[in-house]
């Protein structure tokens, strides 16, 4: 095969190409394509009548972690608790995980676990002196992430209230001495 078919070969090729670039641009021009105007499509809300309770019983606010205490179950909280485990230790002496040791937390200052690092929004909060007491632990557990900026715990919250006083009522429990309840 000689140059001369070879340049035949590209150029049949070349003009091909040509005519299927023109041919694009001649239906583009043709048939122009409408853009939305808001990129994304809009998902389906629930209906009205199905959800309407659960806009009020968000919109509720809870009652008061001291009234909430009061009848609150330990043992329910120790059940409830048990999804902590994979992160934390509930046992006395028991070693840092993911997250520290809870023994004893309540009343124990922020950021206090020695050997356990702790993000920089625990640290701040250590560092002003703040202690967790049953209020902060409540809105802890209830979202991590809004209470303490920054912080390193990946838990989205509990946002049942009597599961979280539970939850603080087991924790109260996991102590030597456990301190005392708050006044309602």
């Amino acid at each position: 095969m000689d140059s001369f078919e070879l340049n035949k070969i590209a150029g049949g090729f070349l003009a091909t190409l040509l005519f299927m670039m023109g041919l694009g641009i001649l239906s583009d021009a043709i048939f122009k394509s409408k853009h939305p105007v808001v990129a994304g499509y809009a998902l389906p809300t629930a209906e009205a009548g199905a959800s309407a309770s659960a806009p009020a019983a968000a919109a509720a606010p809870a009652e008061p972690i001291a009234v909430r205490l009061a009848s609150a179950d330990p043992k329910k909280g120790e059940a409830t608790a048990k999804a902590c485990t994979a992160c934390h230790s509930f046992d006395k002496g028991g070693a840092n995980k993911v997250g520290p040791a809870l023994y004893g937390v309540v009343e124990r200052g922020k950021g206090a676990v020695a050997g356990f690092n702790y993000s920089a929004g625990v640290k701040e909060r250590a560092g002003k002196g703040e202690k967790w007491d049953y209020e902060s632990l409540d809105a802890f557990i209830a979202n991590p992430k809004a209470y303490i900026a920054g912080t390193a715990m990946s838990y989205a919250g509990l946002a049942d209230p009597a599961k979280r006083a539970d939850v603080v009522a087991y924790l109260r429990n996991q102590a030597d001495t456990p301190a005392p309840l708050p006044a309602k």
